[in-house]
């Protein structure tokens, strides 16, 4: 039997008017003590969360700020660890968010699902900024009110909402600051990475009230801007707006998420994720466009299932699903011991390994492997303190090392921690980069999906072992019955990062029965090093299709 503990009992306000943090942190640890599944209800109204009396934990999480240690403690509006049998259930509530906050935590837990809810920041660290207005000289630009900023000496610095707690804001960037930019035009439905004009060659600035700002420029020339969005951020990604890590059966669904703030919803060493049926789009009525600060779904060394079906991708500031493993590279050798290095600052500071583990040797030219082991013992980092180094870590196997494996030449991959892959049903519109990236043994569909103008390949098969150092090779994956609407080129690119061709990284690729709506010609495929790659039964219309083969095998094109 299911228990209820509604979290309004301990003091949660479903009015918006209180800080609903402390409570829910009382509600949680009291559905800790419960036997059997518990339902954490909020009922239906409208929560702020704050960090201040969140529960500070120290966490490294995959691709954000790796070692960087002024970022080593994240707060979540929900922390949930060691729990099991937890549904937090938002009864279509919505979940106001304030400060530097992750929305939610999974650690060491297992069968829990977080759904039924809106969530929103109230002021995102991603600043959309509309050119409202052109004309000889000048813009008037247009800021979100959820953006507070100042104007003085012709310098414009946007803040943070202001602390509670300490009458300050929560963050406070100029605009050199905010060197990162991507563009939005909202007519065309597009987004795409370039440089920012707005604060360029400035004579004045002014502020007209109303969230509104006029901008005058020493140019006497007009531009044609009008109407588009500069989506301007710095690129820290301190923290995530979700976190699973070395948990099981956890199920993210039915969630409308206006802004994912630091970085998007990460599994990390877990087991069977899915991630059904939410809207990750951002409030347009307000001037947003940017719903998530870099990736949507980051799937970082999953093993069991990856489900990723019926989402709507709107606004992301990099890739909305991006599933693989780590490469970490071999630094030093004895025995039947070795020892390895992350390499990809982002990435740090968690245990990449588990005694039991299977591992393989690549070698980093030829990504070819060159013999498994499994682990026996791992001395590294903990994934939750710096009492040890966090970019380097030892493994000991059941066997010796391979004599060809040398430092510098080598990688390792956690080969039980390649899940088998479902993405279907989803929508994917406004995204600057790829929509999926995958890589994965494990076997993967890709289906019934819809990619709507992305500005890189819709899908991106890697095996990186030269600059993100994402793994592994793509053993049987299927690409069937999608849209590709008015996509760039390559749609469909495998690129492993193997300098030397030997044999194919890639092997047992079907591509079937999906339509290309080409803006012209270009190219449709683009495959390297891939064996057993068949095309077949596809639609390209709107364009003279183009496909580029390179160091294939066994390769049908029809």
């Amino acid at each position: 039997m299911t228990q209820v503990v509604d979290v309004t009992a301990f003091g949660a306000d479903s009015s918006g008017v209180k800080d609903s943090t402390p409570a829910v942190v009382d509600a949680i640890a009291h559905a800790r003590n419960l036997g059997g599944p518990v339902r954490l209800l909020f009922p239906r109204g409208i929560y702020q969360f704050y960090p201040e009396q969140a529960i500070e934990r120290e966490f490294y999480i995959s691709n954000t700020v790796g070692a960087d240690q002024s970022h080593r403690h994240k707060r979540f509006a929900f922390l949930l660890e060691d729990l099991a049998d937890l549904t937090v259930d938002g009864d279509g509530s919505t979940f106001q968010l304030h400060g530097l906050l992750g929305l939610f935590a999974v650690v060491r837990s297992e069968r829990v699902t977080i759904s039924n809810f809106a969530f929103d920041h109230s002021a995102p660290k991603v600043v959309d900024v509309t050119v409202a207005e052109t004309g000889p000289a000048y813009r008037v630009l247009s800021v979100p009110p959820g953006n507070p900023y100042l104007v003085g000496d012709d310098q414009l610095t946007f803040l943070g909402e202001t602390s509670p707690a300490t009458g300050t804001p929560y963050w406070r960037h100029s605009t050199d600051e905010l060197w990162y930019c991507q563009i939005h035009d909202p007519v065309a439905q597009r987004i795409w990475r370039g440089d920012n004009p707005l604060f360029t060659g400035v004579a004045r600035l002014t502020d007209l009230g109303d969230h509104r700002i006029r901008v005058d420029y020493l140019s006497e020339l007009t531009t044609e801007d009008q109407g588009l969005v500069y989506q301007l951020r710095e690129p820290t990604r301190d923290t995530a707006a979700g976190f699973i890590w070395e948990s099981s059966q956890v199920t993210v669904t039915n969630l409308k998420a206006g802004y994912l703030h630091g970085f998007g919803i990460v599994g990390q060493l877990s087991t069977d994720i899915t991630v059904a049926d939410n809207e990750f789009h951002a409030d347009r009525s307000i001037g947003r466009s940017t719903a998530a600060f870099a990736d949507i779904l980051q799937m970082s060394g999953v093993r069991g299932t990856v489900t990723i079906t019926g989402n709507l991708f709107d606004g992301a500031h990099d890739d909305p699903i991006n599933v693989h493993g780590t490469y970490l590279e071999v630094v030093d050798v004895a025995g039947d011991r070795v020892g390895l290095q992350y390499m990809h600052p982002e990435t740090a500071g968690f245990p990449q390994f588990h005694p039991g583990d299977l591992v393989e040797f690549v070698d980093k030219l030829t990504l070819a492997g060159a013999g498994q082991a499994t682990v026996v013992a791992v001395d590294g980092p903990t994934g939750t303190d710096s009492s040890k180094p966090l970019t380097t870590m030892t493994i000991t196997l059941d066997r010796a090392v391979p004599e060809t494996v040398e430092s510098g030449a080598y990688v390792v991959e956690n080969v039980s921690y390649t899940p088998s892959v479902r993405i279907a049903g989803n929508t994917f519109r406004n995204i600057p980069t790829r929509g999926v990236l995958l890589t994965t043994r494990g076997p993967s569909v890709i289906e019934h999906n819809v990619f709507d103008q992305l500005s890189m390949a819709s899908i991106y098969v890697s095996a990186d072992a030269h600059q993100w150092y994402e793994s592994g090779p793509v053993r049987d994956l299927v690409v069937r019955g999608n849209q590709f609407l008015r996509p760039a080129t390559p749609v469909i690119w495998f690129d492993p990062t193997n300098q030397v061709e030997g044999e194919p990284v890639h092997r047992g690729v079907l591509i079937e029965d999906n339509e290309f709506q080409l803006a012209g010609d270009g190219e449709v495929l683009r495959a390297k090093s891939v064996g057993g790659l068949v095309f077949t039964g596809n639609r390209v219309v709107g364009g003279e299709p183009a496909y580029s083969i390179t160091g294939c095998t066994d390769v049908t094109v029809e």
